[in-house]
């Protein structure tokens, strides 16, 4: 899959819908998968990240299968009845799951979809930042500890040890954390 391209997950058992989200989930723009069966779809969902799932109503049981799958990293769109909409919209939001009216046509599906293909670039992009802030954590953690045992240890103020390990990394062309954790393998 290409950064362009945007893999989906269709479950529905409605053949009409299979037909026509198929007509535009085309490649490549799209690497698509129509299920009908909400079990199976539960498995490819555990196996791997879709970027979008569309998922239809189905008598209630594609409300369940959202929910149940909300936790993972893909933009979810769930297709709802009309006359259940506000309802089953209610109900889901909190779960951070797009809610469709259904039937729906073909305009309002892939003004969806571009709407939901923006939201996963946004995923994308905070998820990426929430990992870099926890690297960061991690390195202010392991060098604080280090530092804490070369001031227990050599009797170093805060800024010597600081200073030591900055300046170790410096000369030895590591980084922070690499020292860092030589220091706590050695006084620790």
């Amino acid at each position: 899959m290409t950064a362009d391209t945007h893999s989906v997950l269709v479950v529905t058992k409605d053949s009409n819908f299979s037909s026509l989200a198929g007509a535009f989930l085309v490649p490549p723009l799209f690497e698509a998968r129509v299920i009908g069966d909400f079990n199976e779809a539960r498995r490819l969902v555990a196996e791997r990240v879709y970027n979008i799932v569309l998922v239809d109503y189905s008598e209630g049981e594609g409300v369940d299968f959202a929910t149940d799958i909300s936790e993972s990293l893909s933009t979810i769109l769930l297709l709802t009845p009309q006359t259940l909409y506000e309802e089953i919209s209610y109900r889901v939001e909190g779960y951070g799951i797009i809610t469709v009216a259904s039937p729906v046509d073909q305009f309002v599906l892939y003004s969806s979809l571009k709407t939901a293909i923006a939201v996963q670039y946004k995923v994308q992009m905070l998820q990426s930042q929430t990992t870099k802030l926890k690297n960061k954590m991690e390195e202010i953690r392991v060098v604080n500890r280090a530092k804490m045992l070369l001031m227990q240890t050599l009797k170093m103020t805060e800024q010597e040890a600081h200073r030591y390990v900055e300046k170790e990394a410096m000369d030895r062309g590591l980084k922070k954390t690499a020292v860092a954790e030589e220091v706590i393998r050695t006084y620790g």
